[in-house]
């Protein structure tokens, strides 16, 4: 039986980027220093195969430091963590390593620099995901304020209207954090934005690319995990660039085929989480079923590289 033709865009940056790449290592370096089992206070990062993958090497993930002996070394996700968990883990006298990403720790320096400055923080995140929680507990309760709609904006009430500075979660839709942002200086004119945009490259990249490929493709799959930001958002960014049928899906096993019947051209992204094997693993499926010509579309270049922390370099 002859396959049907099939356009395959792949966009381009999609996959792994620095942050996740360093995180990643870290808990590697780690086992290989230290031995198994290391311990990972939350998903290193939200993707279930690398965590998976991590966890057959000897790493052991938990939700909090109290799951955690103090005589083995623990690693904090990339995601942050607040103030008080490194201090608790010091109190204890704990080996610890910090695997934020270094993006996030710019976001937590800037709101410390704004509230020593005696500014109140308003937060542009999502409720509960760890990033913003991380980063909220970078400051006395109350001091930040969680934004995650623009209507959320009308519901605020500061302390001191004059003394107002903004952040932002580095995992979110661009344009959807735009319209938060003329809220927020419609009804606050005095508040203060960051020198550069919180959003981190990564972000950016990812969502460009795909805003390139979606007006082009019948159907869009994200490779991605359900509780990674950044992947939920390239599925919304899709579907708002014009590609009706934008999906994730975790691995090949997930693809719908039925909704794809009759696709003449499918584009194909990943979450900043997602390893290239996850990604290999879906064209090669499109590829048993389709007649594929392989397109890429690249809107961006990406060469950063991130350093482990100083404690995993070290030969001691």
């Amino acid at each position: 039986m002859t396959k049907p033709n099939l356009e395959l865009y792949l966009a381009a940056p999609r996959g792994f980027c620095a942050g996740v790449d360093r995180a990643i290592k870290i808990v590697e370096m780690a086992i290989e220093k230290w031995g198994a089992p290391i311990f990972v206070r939350h998903e290193i990062v939200h993707n279930k195969y690398v965590v998976d993958e991590l966890r057959s090497k000897g790493a052991i993930f938990v939700e909090t430091l109290e799951e955690c002996p103090s005589d083995r070394p623990v690693i904090f996700s990339a995601h942050g963590v607040p103030k008080s968990i490194p201090a608790e883990a010091s109190a204890r006298k704990m080996v610890f390593v910090d695997a934020t990403c270094p993006l996030v720790s710019k976001v937590h320096i800037e709101a410390e620099r704004h509230y020593s400055n005696g500014l109140q923080m308003v937060m542009i995140g999502h409720e509960g995901h760890p990033e913003t929680i991380g980063t909220m507990g970078q400051l006395p309760k109350g001091e930040v304020l969680l934004v995650e709609t623009p209507e959320d904006v009308t519901k605020i009430t500061p302390r001191n209207i004059e003394k107002l500075a903004y952040i932002t979660q580095t995992t979110l839709s661009v344009d959807d954090t735009i319209e938060i942002v003329k809220k927020l200086k419609a009804r606050f004119p005095s508040i203060v934005g960051p020198h550069k945009e919180d959003i981190c490259y990564a972000t950016t990249n990812r969502q460009e690319a795909v805003k390139a490929v979606s007006p082009k493709v019948d159907a869009l799959l994200v490779i991605g995990a359900p509780n990674s930001s950044n992947s939920k958002r390239l599925v919304e960014v899709g579907k708002s660039s014009g590609c009706k049928y934008s999906q994730m899906v975790q691995r090949a096993s997930d693809i719908d085929w039925r909704a794809l019947k009759g696709a003449k051209s499918i584009g194909i992204t990943a979450g900043a989480s997602a390893p290239e094997i996850l990604i290999n693993e879906v064209i090669l499926a499109i590829s048993s079923r389709f007649n594929v010509t392989q397109k890429i579309v690249e809107t961006a270049v990406e060469n950063i590289e991130f350093k482990v922390p100083r404690i995993l370099r070290e030969t001691s």
